[in-house]
């Protein structure tokens, strides 16, 4: 079921969820543990993010030479609701004061190009990146001419420019943004809702092997700030606290990463007992009398949970999507993706059927034949 949070963002068209430094920290660093060299010499771009209160610029500044970054591009988009809540770029130090203030009116555009301590003080921190920007000296800061969306022609020159998207984009033009990153041939570390690996544009581009789930956090719970009087469930507010974010956060427990720079975890094959075992060790297989049953109307069999995939069954299974998560490539083959909602209504006809009755959503893979289980 689908977070609340997103679903009433969709509706209100109310995409502001900025994501936390930690969260983005141990995605990247996931990214690094496989290919140190990942971000040698690449540009980034962050183009749904002001410096001001994005923590994936704060993050990719701050680690500029440790990733060997060539450039840093951030954009961001008019008008932020949350302007120096989150980040503030210039610190709290009242000797520096930006020269040129900072333009509240329009969409900004950031270029890194260069880091280092430059006041100093004998650190390098974002105090000196302040005084480069301020001072327009290998690193550029202007004015965009337009609104900073991703799609405007200037956004779009930028995208062209760079080797790797990272941000967390609107959720409610998440199919069009995806397409963007394609059609352009672009490698990509974003944040999406769970439910988008369903979604008609978003499912072969996974089935393909062109873009798969990030390295952390998948489906579990992840805190967003939010702008200041946004409407926020009660329960995710207090969730949220619990995880040390009090005030103007929530939690979404359907949020995850996709990505299409590889990781170790993709490759690690799932563990897997046989269906015997299953059947007799497995608790929640023996509860659940669906389990291995076969489909009405598909050649496959039913596994309700992921880790009560049979290890030695060659045909057709049908798996929840939450397998995604631990799913292999060299393991499994995804062949589909069922075509249905849940509608009690129209339950027949629209998808995998156990006693007449539509099975919810499941992804039809089967075994990889070279593999040995």
């Amino acid at each position: 079921m689908a977070n609340s949070n997103l679903t009433n963002a969709k509706r209100a068209k109310n995409d502001e969820f900025y994501t936390q430094f930690n969260d983005i920290q141990k995605e990247i660093e996931a990214y690094l543990d496989y290919d140190s060299e990942v971000f040698r010499g690449k540009i980034v771009y962050c183009n749904c993010d002001d410096p001001y209160e994005s923590n994936f610029f704060r993050y990719f500044v701050l680690n500029f030479d440790k990733l060997g970054l060539k450039k840093l591009i951030t954009t961001s988009y008019k008008p932020s609701p949350v302007a120096n809540t989150q980040l503030s770029l210039f610190g709290n130090d009242k000797t520096l004061i930006p020269v040129k203030g900072r333009p509240k009116i329009t969409a900004n555009k950031f270029i890194i190009s260069d880091v280092g301590d430059i006041d100093g003080d004998g650190q390098f921190n974002l105090k000196d990146i302040a005084e480069q920007l301020k001072q327009n000296k290998n690193n550029e800061w202007e004015p965009l001419e337009k609104n900073g969306d991703f799609r405007s022609p200037e956004c779009v020159k930028l995208l062209k420019q760079s080797d790797i998207v990272v941000t967390n984009p609107p959720f409610s033009l998440f199919r069009e943004y995806v397409k963007q990153l394609m059609d352009y041939k672009k490698k990509f570390v974003i944040i999406g809702n769970m439910n988008a690996i369903t979604y008609k544009e978003i499912f072969p581009l996974i089935k393909e092997n062109k873009m798969w789930l990030g390295a952390t956090g998948n489906g579990s719970d992840m805190v967003f700030a939010v702008p200041n009087g946004a409407e926020i469930a009660e329960s995710d507010r207090q969730k949220a606290a619990r995880l040390g974010y009090v005030g103007d956060y929530t939690r979404l427990g359907n949020s995850c990463w996709f990505s299409s720079l590889d990781h170790g975890r993709r490759h690690q094959p799932l563990s897997l007992m046989n269906m015997a075992d299953n059947k007799k060790f497995n608790k929640r297989i023996k509860k659940n009398e669906n389990s291995y049953q076969k489909y009405d109307n598909y050649d496959a069999i039913e596994v309700p949970f992921t880790n009560a995939i049979p290890s030695d069954y060659d045909g057709i299974m049908g798996v929840p999507i939450s397998f995604l998560d631990k799913y292999s490539p060299e393991q499994f083959e995804i062949l589909g993706l069922d075509d249905h909602r849940l509608q009690l209504s129209k339950w027949r006809g629209r998808g995998p059927e156990l006693n007449g009755k539509c099975v919810y959503r499941r992804i039809i893979v089967k075994h990889k034949n070279n593999y040995e289980n």
